[in-house]
């Protein structure tokens, strides 16, 4: 029999309640029924997606070819029920379940409140490239993308890894390919993080690429790597520090901005007049990441309050939760913003 549930909003209920398991007092035991081929696509290879699974729901799962019954206190079982009905709605829609949708899954939907529609991971907007599609893993990210639908202008502000910059070029490349825009546009300020790097030799592309190693690093991911060297020398891709935007109209391009954070206010001002007709423009940084001399100089600090009330403009915010790289990252974000919060408070002696 099909698992009822009623605390997510999204499952199809079924008229058959789940049943007490023989013999475990208490317990109750349900099924969720597989299609052919739906177990592979569940457990992943070796079984890796099953392990997670098992080790970070407390109801007892029993894999099967045509079903997986779980065995648990009701609640327990309920959970369990609206994350793996979750991931299996995943897999129909995208042809796999990944280690990254496990972790979305787990985080969203074992948190205890109800879920609104927008916060459904199998909801979530998925990016079209040539080379690959790119599904979105947060509410955040999801509200960046839309940001990006419904906004010529639209900042994305967050620290490292939440996919700030790999995103933005990915809506690009879309756009570009979707003939939406002419151009594509991507503009980093030359500042060197913490480190004196010296003079570097060549000509302005060869200066200026150990800057911009992120966004190519995104595009060959993206664009087959010779068409990127060929639509680079064509400028159907620019790329350029941000001291060349001065005097500019972009027209007929999406622009990004990356590292946003490192542009003095004088410098920002200058990159935002330069949107032309039919353009769109995205700005992101992280205020926690900031190289200038002077950090109150950035002119990431105070755009929001400078910026909130122009129609046309967005504002998203990102955080530990959206980090898409290891998992170890969102960890390390949280441990640097908590001590931020309190300080550089050193531990008594004993």
């Amino acid at each position: 029999m099909e698992t009822v549930v009623t605390k997510k909003p999204v499952r199809e209920e079924s008229a058959d309640k789940p049943s007490a398991a023989p013999g475990t007092a208490g317990q109750t035991r349900s099924q969720i029924l597989l299609k052919e081929g739906e177990l592979f696509l569940l457990a992943g290879v070796h079984d890796r997606n099953l392990k997670v699974l098992r080790a970070c729901l407390s109801a007892k799962i029993i894999a099967g070819s045509e079903a997986i019954a779980l065995v648990g206190n009701p609640e327990e079982v309920l959970e369990a029920s609206s994350v793996i009905e979750e991931l299996l709605n995943i897999g129909r829609r995208r042809g796999a379940v990944e280690s990254e949708d496990i972790e979305t899954v787990l985080r969203l939907m074992t948190r205890g409140d109800h879920l609104e529609s927008r916060e459904i991971p199998s909801t979530f907007s998925e990016i079209e490239t040539p080379e690959k599609r790119i599904f979105l893993r947060s509410i955040n990210q999801e509200a960046f993308y839309q940001a990006a639908k419904n906004n010529d202008l639209v900042f994305a502000i967050g620290p490292a890894g939440t996919g700030k910059t790999y995103l933005a070029v990915a809506m690009a490349v879309q756009a570009l390919t979707l003939r939406q825009v002419r151009r594509v546009i991507l503009v980093r300020p030359a500042v060197e993080a913490g480190e004196n790097l010296g003079f570097l030799p060549g000509d302005l592309k060869e200066k200026v690429d150990p800057y911009f190693r992120p966004l190519y690093d995104a595009l060959m991911e993206m664009i087959a790597p010779d068409r990127v060297k060929r639509m680079i020398e064509r400028n159907t891709i620019e790329i350029a520090p941000l001291a060349y935007m001065r005097g500019r109209t972009l027209s007929d391009s999406f622009v990004i901005l990356d590292e946003a954070q490192n542009t003095t206010g004088e410098q920002m001002m200058m990159f935002l007049t330069r949107l032309g007709a039919r353009s769109k423009a995205m700005i992101t940084g992280d205020r926690t990441q900031i190289d200038l001399p002077r950090k109150e100089d950035s002119g990431l600090l105070k755009i929001s309050k400078i910026l909130h009330d122009v129609p046309g403009i967005a504002f998203v915010e990102l955080d530990e939760g959206d980090a898409v790289r290891h998992p170890l990252v969102r960890r390390i974000i949280h441990a640097y913003q908590e001590w931020r919060e309190n300080g550089d408070v050193q531990p008594e002696k004993p």
